[in-house]
């Protein structure tokens, strides 16, 4: 697949360019980064002993999302759309709890237990996600927390008031 960086940003210039507003977070905060955990109500992984994600300074680290309603139940078992429907949901739930959104995820790891699912895939990024699409890792597991369990999506983002676009 070619690449999609915008003209003049090469991986080194985004990977400056990304420490240089986490040392401005920091030096903004006399030297220290604020951690905040992402919560939600209900939470739907407190039974789990999982975290929905954390904020640290400007960067959001959400946690895999998976098709499980707030009220921690499986969404379509056996029916991979609309399990697919329920993580991006979620997702943006998350992200938005957090003060960010879905137009502000810069990589996702896509966990899949079935790689004849990859178009699917490709078209939902197409549909939740906007230009420039995050960087995206996709791969195939044997299982996932729950056997009923399909696809899960975890994220790094940015939050919203640090963006600028360019």
């Amino acid at each position: 697949m070619p690449g999609c960086l915008a003209p003049g940003h090469t991986p080194s210039r985004l990977r400056e360019e990304a420490i240089r507003a986490l040392h401005g977070t920091v030096s903004a905060m006399g030297g220290k980064l604020r951690l905040e955990r992402i919560t939600i109500d209900p939470d739907p992984y407190e039974p789990f002993r999982l975290v929905l994600g954390y904020r640290l300074g400007a960067l959001l680290f959400i946690s895999g999302q998976a098709a499980i309603d707030e009220h921690g139940q499986v969404v379509g078992a056996g029916d991979f759309d609309a399990q697919a429907e329920q993580v991006f949901h979620n997702l943006k739930r998350v992200l938005e709890a957090g003060g960010s959104s879905l137009a502000n995820v810069v990589k996702v790891t896509i966990f899949l237990t079935d790689m004849s699912n990859f178009e699917k895939i490709v078209e939902l990024r197409g549909k939740w996600f906007t230009p420039p699409y995050p960087a995206d890792t996709i791969v195939e597991v044997s299982s996932l927390a729950l056997p009923k369990l399909e696809i899960e999506i975890e994220a790094i983002a940015v939050a919203d008031e640090s963006v600028e676009r360019v």
